[in-house]
């Protein structure tokens, strides 16, 4: 990829020279809104989603094209029991998916989304992240050109999901390799680990961060180490939105643990996200907060597949869709205030 050789230099020279927000729309989407019939600031939030989709697409707010996009990998860290579920699961929604019988699909279909699910050499799991790096840095950054090249096709809102037997694992490693704390604070139940299986998740989480500890001071070297496949095309993706100008909807624990690692790398890295629910997962709101955010949804859900992000996408279409429809108070004969 890199005259330099080393495959991960392209990324870093990305994250060092993100394009900002479109400041020219922003401003234009900010005047028309002091115009609309309602006073100003009535619709709260949602303002504030029609100014965000403004500045990181450059245009007047619309959304006509949203896409769901689920990355789906499987892990070597699977063997340490760690999940309830075996990794052919992984291989078996994919396939539900196509199908149209998941719960993403009828979210899709509520909210007229598109979806497209990638599969990530499922049948070649990463490697066991207790023992050895997930991926070589060669095979990280591909898969992260992939996800670049994934929202080819176009788009004008990407909704980031994900699909893999063993990734809130993963993901705990994650924020327990940029945040610190301990590893009980990251690890949750994810599909439904309890017990003697909850607490092989937090060993696991130990023994990875114990084994990688030497190298875990650049974001790229945790996403490698000890992320996935499916981690690392979503931050190639979200990487892509941004010089596309695609804002960006981001859904539960598994992806957010993909936008950490861009924004530790750059912290403004995410500043064209917006993440669309916070999950059940224990360290789901932690990480959030980590990341200066604010979920717009908090529903309990804890699915990924990105059905958080998916719903999120019918409010942020109506934020776009009242700043474009509404008419001002000159055109409707409205009085303004005084």
């Amino acid at each position: 990829m890199s005259v330099s050789g080393l495959p991960f230099d392209d990324f870093r020279e990305l994250l060092n020279s993100l394009p900002g927000p479109d400041v020219r729309a922003l401003e234009a989407a900010r005047k028309r809104d002091a115009q609309l019939t309602k006073p100003p600031g009535a619709l709260g939030r949602l303002e504030e989603i029609a100014f965000w989709l403004a500045a990181w697409s450059g245009r007047s707010p619309q959304v006509t094209r949203p896409l769901v996009a689920i990355f789906a990998g499987n892990h070597g860290v699977t063997r340490q029991g760690v999940s309830p579920y075996p990794p052919e699961v992984t291989e078996q929604m994919v396939a539900n998916f196509t199908a149209g019988g998941a719960a993403i699909n009828q979210i899709c279909v509520t909210h007229d989304l598109g979806l497209k699910v990638f599969d990530l050499a499922l049948q070649i799991p990463t490697g066991d992240i207790t023992q050895e790096a997930a991926l070589s840095e060669r095979d990280c950054a591909a898969t992260m050109a992939f996800g670049m090249e994934a929202i080819a096709g176009g788009t004008d809102l990407l909704c980031i999901g994900e699909m893999g037997i063993g990734n809130t694992t993963i993901a705990a490693a994650i924020f327990y390799a940029l945040y610190g704390g301990k590893a009980e604070d990251w690890v949750g139940p994810g599909t439904g680990a309890t017990g003697e299986g909850l607490q092989r998740k937090i060993d696991a989480v130990e023994r990875a961060i114990a084994f990688h500890k030497d190298h875990l001071s650049d974001p790229l070297e945790v996403l490698r180490r000890v992320g996935g496949r499916e981690i690392a095309a979503m931050a190639g993706a979200i990487l892509a939105c941004r010089v596309q100008k695609i804002p960006v909807l981001i859904d539960g624990y598994v992806a957010t643990s993909a936008a950490a690692i861009l924004k530790a790398a750059n912290p403004t890295a995410l500043d064209h996200c917006l993440i669309g629910h916070v999950s059940a997962e224990p360290g789901h709101l932690r990480a959030i907060e980590r990341l200066g955010k604010t979920p717009l949804l908090a529903l309990g859900m804890r699915l990924g597949e990105g059905t958080g992000a998916a719903l999120a996408a019918g409010i942020v279409k109506a934020a776009a869709a009242c700043h474009s429809g509404m008419a001002t108070f000159d055109g409707a004969g409205v009085s303004n205030k005084a």
